[in-house]
């Protein structure tokens, strides 16, 4: 039995178990020094971890839109980043000029709703018409196709946006009444960090029971599953994935907004790179293609970002431990995709589905 677990270990498996246990050992080791050298206190743990969830559940609403189009046709949408560009960049210019005019002082709440509204329009304009013109005439064609068509509307989607607006950066007008803080479990949170977190869990729950109780949500799921049966029950196919390509988009220009509300700098044509695969990340990590794994792996790529840096890689002697966050976040994603190749909440598919 020993003499054959030894013929079967390849020097690829011990490779990968040296690396686990390397970066496991590496973990807890900076866990412990930083721990022990009690350079943080409980109030700057607690503002990280709520900017990491605030942070992630814009990740997750971005990554909704990865996982639905996966779910649906097996292909991973790589302009969807420009998707959330779209509605954020078109939405700041609406922003700046309703601070001008003291609308976004006197009525934040429905100047928000506003903004929001008009992101998600753009965004699922962009979303709709990608789906239309460069992808139905390819959903026959081998996935590596539609994979390098994606690639190619992502940079068209980018510099388009470039010529219509500049290639300057802007930024969305800070709200007055958002940056304040507020009493939580002790502990002062900036009240943007909440709104902008609850409002996400928000929109992210009702998808969940939008795909779960609806009889469209019931299609999608259908389609998913299988398309010619889906079809032979009188499903309408086409319906189904312009549905799922709107709400991904929608959701992605919501993201936008809150993103701004959050971050107000940084807003032009390729803002939505990073941040979208950062969002192909979470929904990796959570298990491409299930929608609570997209929600979660964002949560969680978000709390790890935020907290990571300063937990365990300072705790290693590294030095400007912060700008190490994204490198450190893909490594995370590595060692769990590793252990659990499926993502946290994915399933072990068939090699006909896979």
């Amino acid at each position: 039995m020993l003499k054959q677990f030894f013929e079967r270990l390849s020097w690829v498996d011990v490779f990968l178990r040296l690396f686990q246990i390397l970066i496991i050992a590496a973990i807890i080791i900076g866990i412990f020094n930083t721990i022990k050298a009690d350079s943080y206190s409980s109030e700057q743990w607690a503002t990280l971890v709520f900017a990491g969830l605030a942070q992630g559940s814009i990740y997750a609403l971005i990554a909704l839109g990865y996982t639905l189009v996966y779910g649906i046709l097996l292909m991973i949408n790589f302009a969807h980043g420009e998707v959330y560009m779209g509605g954020a960049f078109t939405a700041v210019f609406l922003a700046q000029y309703l601070a001008n005019t003291g609308f976004l002082e006197r009525h934040p709440v429905l100047a928000i709703i506003a903004l929001i509204l008009l992101a998600a329009g753009v965004s699922t304009g962009i979303a709709l018409l990608l789906e239309r013109v460069a992808y139905r005439p390819l959903r026959g064609a081998p996935r590596l196709v539609p994979l390098i068509t994606a690639i190619g509307a992502s940079f068209a989607l980018q510099y388009t946006f470039r010529g219509l607006y500049g290639a300057e950066f802007r930024s969305y007008p800070e709200i007055p009444s958002l940056r304040v803080n507020v009493n939580v479990f002790g502990f002062q949170v900036p009240l943007v960090q909440l709104v902008v977190l609850f409002a996400a869990i928000t929109l992210m729950l009702a998808l969940y029971l939008w795909v779960e109780r609806t009889k469209m949500g019931k299609a999608m799921r259908a389609v998913s599953e299988d398309k010619d049966v889906a079809r032979l029950m009188g499903i309408d196919i086409d319906k189904v994935i312009v549905s799922t390509f709107a709400v991904g988009g929608a959701l992605a220009g919501a993201a936008g907004v809150f993103n701004g509300l959050f971050r107000p700098q940084g807003v032009y044509f390729f803002m939505g790179f990073f941040p979208g695969l950062k969002a192909f990340t979470a929904a990796v990590l959570g298990g491409i293609g299930n929608v609570p794994g997209a929600m979660l792996g964002g949560l969680f790529l978000g709390v790890i970002e935020s907290l990571g840096p300063n937990l365990i890689v300072e705790g290693l002697g590294i030095p400007a431990a912060n700008q190490l966050k994204d490198a450190f976040a893909f490594t995370m994603l590595v060692l769990i995709l590793i252990i659990r190749p499926q993502g946290i909440f994915g399933e072990r598919l068939a090699e006909k589905k896979a």
